[in-house]
């Protein structure tokens, strides 16, 4: 793969991220290491706290939303299991992090963004990156996008009451969902698998996002 802008620049905060917050604990997919390698983390947050792009936790973004901790981006994106001929549905654009994240490991990526200024800003870093395998719309994600169902694999990178049934119909027979379930104070980061018989799913990392608005989300 190309180097892609901004790759050299703070490479060695990017090592040590990786070292230190990703492998150190646990993270193993060497994919999902080199690709949080490369992508500079830098563009996608706040230009007031650029210094801590790589620091050990999430910060703020617009629209009061968040960008998720290095390790929490690491660990979503490792149970996803995305591989190269993978279409992925990410409900959740935010800063867009995540999203240029899945669009190095994917064959396209089809991403949700609630908040439309969000997601305008987003799709230009991930196109100066020179991502050109997302596609972006603004709306209520949890009910997915059918027309291009099924997906391989779904990220939904906010918290909903429980696993939205539009994001499970829409995958294929093996995908994978990775959402967090619970109140806002109280988290369980899930991995579901559809299968031919119907939908597992077992219980990860306590974690913390904001909440997934939407009829298949929190309403109030």
């Amino acid at each position: 793969m190309p180097d892609m802008p901004g790759e050299s620049d703070r490479k060695a905060e990017r090592d040590e991220m990786v070292s230190s917050q990703l492998a150190r604990r646990g993270i193993a997919a060497e994919p999902v290491l080199d690709t949080m390698r490369r992508v500079p983390r830098e563009r996608f947050v706040l230009d007031s706290l650029a210094g801590k792009a790589y620091a050990d936790s999430a910060l703020p973004i617009e629209c009061g939303q968040t960008i998720s901790q290095p390790y929490m981006v690491a660990r979503m994106t490792e149970l996803l299991e995305v591989g190269p001929r993978d279409r992925v549905l990410e409900i959740g654009t935010g800063s867009g992090y995540q999203t240029a994240i899945l669009a190095c490991l994917a064959k396209h990526v089809f991403t949700f963004e609630w908040h439309l200024s969000l997601m305008t800003r987003a799709a230009e870093q991930v196109r100066q990156l020179g991502l050109t395998n997302v596609s972006y719309r603004c709306g209520d994600g949890s009910l997915g996008w059918p027309e291009q169902a099924p997906f391989d694999a779904v990220m939904v990178t906010a918290g909903a009451p429980d696993v939205p049934a539009p994001l499970c119909d829409q995958l294929a027979v093996g995908g994978r969902l990775v959402v967090p379930i619970g109140p806002a104070d109280d988290q369980t980061l899930v991995r579901g698998r559809r299968t031919e018989h119907g939908f597992e799913r077992e219980s990860h990392i306590k974690c913390r996002f904001v909440k997934l608005w939407g009829a298949a989300g929190w309403r109030e």
